[in-house]
């Protein structure tokens, strides 16, 4: 499926069980997510670190909701529980199957994105390691001159966003002298199409999930 438009399904679907409560869509997107997960060859680790790492915020809900309200319903702390594990499961369908240069393509060439954005983009997430390399260093430093940078210290952010300021006019004079001109055309490498096929698919899903949201409780 085209990644921009994938990238738009699952948000209406996210901002729809979040305006909905519905337990058993909850569970049918769950469970189609985690095929579609398993269709895809993810590993059974990951599967299993996407299940346990939002595991104690939402026992933490369903137990607030559940013995601290008025009501004591078990329906919608249930509904809000497995809601958790919705956003989660349909997120991990895009992170994991979709890579971000994808996204950034079609949502430029697909949903005329401006390039600036574009390239923005891709440069904020390929910069993260290096960021995170970078403020290793900074740490590394302080710990050779005795002075323990804890990771709430205001010196080790303004250290890290210095850095990032540097590499900021670094990436721009890179860009430009590799020929890129904001207000210019640009020519296509990879192309990324957005077929019929895409829209029916995007459509089935949504009109498929609407009689479940609206009418099975």
């Amino acid at each position: 499926m085209n990644p921009g438009l994938k990238l738009f399904l699952i948000l209406i679907i996210s901002l729809e069980i979040s305006l909905i409560p519905n337990l058993i869509a909850n569970i049918i997107i769950i469970v189609a997510s985690l095929s579609y997960l398993a269709f895809k060859h993810l590993s059974l680790k990951k599967l299993l670190l996407i299940f346990l790492i939002p595991l104690f915020a939402a026992l933490v809900v369903f137990i607030t909701i559940y013995y601290f309200t008025p009501g004591h319903s078990l329906y919608q702390a249930s509904v809000l529980f497995t809601r958790i594990y919705a956003y989660i499961f349909l997120g991990a369908t895009f992170t994991e199957t979709t890579s971000v240069l994808a996204l950034a393509r079609s949502l430029e060439q697909n949903f005329k994105l401006p390039s600036k954005f574009t390239y923005g983009t891709l440069a904020a997430f390929n910069v993260i390691p290096k960021i995170h390399a970078e403020v290793n260093r900074i740490r590394l430093v302080g710990d050779m001159r005795h002075y323990h940078l804890s990771f709430y210290s205001p010196i080790l952010y303004f250290k890290a966003i210095l850095a990032a300021i540097s590499w900021s006019n670094s990436l721009a004079e890179g860009m430009i002298s590799h020929g890129y001109r904001e207000d210019k055309a640009r020519s296509i490498i990879v192309p990324i199409t957005l077929t019929k096929k895409d829209w029916l698919i995007f459509s089935s899903i949504l009109i498929l999930l609407q009689p479940i949201l609206f009418f099975i409780k």
